[in-house]
C-alpha cells in the first residue's frame, strides 16, 4: 500500500503551481490502477475492435512502501 504522511514534489511559495514532480489526474488514476493490480498499460477494445489505453498516465510507484 501507500505509506502515509509523505510529501511528493514541491510547489511555489503560494502553493499555486508545482515546481517539481507535477502530477496529472491521469497519473493519479494510473496509481490507483497499479494499487489494484491493474496494469496501467492495459487496453480496452471498442465495438469496432480499436484499442484504447485504459489510462495515459504513469503510476507514482515512489509512493508505495
Amino acid at each position: 500500500g501507500i505509506r502515509g504522511g509523505q510529501v511528493y514534489g514541491s510547489s511555489d511559495r503560494d502553493a499555486a503551481y508545482p515546481t517539481s514532480n507535477p502530477v496529472s489526474p491521469e497519473d493519479m488514476l494510473a496509481t490507483v490502477y497499479h494499487s489494484l493490480g491493474i496494469s496501467p498499460d492495459a487496453q480496452l477494445h471498442d465495438p469496432l475492435g480499436r484499442p484504447h489505453h485504459l489510462v495515459d498516465g504513469r503510476p507514482l510507484t515512489e509512493l508505495f512502501g
